[in-house]
């Protein structure tokens, strides 16, 4: 089995080695990429596991579905999907998992989303909050920002309803925009008074951030995912 970071859930050590592979010419575009079942036998997980790892690969535009025949690597107006580091983390969900869209609204932006955006602090954004749940005690709380100046092209991420495909997909589907490359950086520190009653944790209680830029090509973000994952709990069983 590859050598790829412990410490990530299995989906994404799974998505990681497929990007790697990607990325290195050994799957070209237009390439197809091990199934479900396949990659399900060879990493010796369960199916819904399998298909979270393409899903993943999926929501960043790295591969696609062809209906009735397979997933492909896929081949991206621009060129491929390229990385700063690798995105483990970000918005990409499985058929079986628990979605609940708690907040979306047009908001002022708070100091550290204006900077990363690149905004006059205060200016408006939208606000897109939800919680995830795996059934089985995994759960994830995850914000997504976005410039306030799309909100009357992209009416449908200020609904509390999920969004087939995720927001990414939608945002370009309507806008035109594409997302060049990612970052990612990773920080603990002690959770907040909402995210403890959101996820049930007790005070004090420590938390795992994960934040995911998705970047144009000129540089501008696109996309802000703030991802809180609680103690002990964030990785799969």
């Amino acid at each position: 089995m590859p050598e790829i970071d412990e410490v990530l859930p299995k989906y994404l050590r799974i998505s990681e080695y497929l990007r790697d592979r990607i990325e290195r010419g050994e799957l070209a575009p237009g390439a197809e990429v091990p199934s479900e079942r396949e990659l399900a036998a060879q990493w010796k997980v369960a199916r819904p596991t399998a298909a979270k790892a393409l899903n993943t690969l999926r929501q960043q535009g790295i591969v696609e579905s062809r209906r009735g025949s397979g997933t492909y690597v896929a081949d991206r107006p621009g060129g491929p999907v390229l990385r700063e580091q690798v995105p483990r983390y970000g918005s990409a969900y499985a058929e079986d998992e628990s979605v609940t869209v708690l907040a979306a609204a047009l908001v002022a932006a708070p100091a550290p989303v204006a900077e990363v955006l690149a905004l006059p602090s205060g200016s408006p954004v939208i606000m897109r909050k939800r919680l995830t749940d795996n059934g089985s005690g995994g759960a994830e709380l995850a914000t997504s920002w976005f410039d306030g100046a799309l909100a009357e092209a992209t009416p449908l991420l200020l609904r509390t309803e999920r969004l087939p495909g995720g927001t990414l997909r939608y945002l370009e589907s309507v806008t035109g925009l594409r997302v060049a490359y990612l970052r990612d950086r990773v920080g603990a520190r002690l959770a907040t008074a909402d995210e403890r009653r959101v996820l049930g944790l007790a005070r004090p209680a420590a938390v795992l951030v994960c934040q995911l830029t998705l970047h144009a090509a000129d540089d501008t973000v696109l996309q802000l995912d703030e991802i809180v994952h609680p103690q002990a709990r964030w990785l799969p069983s």
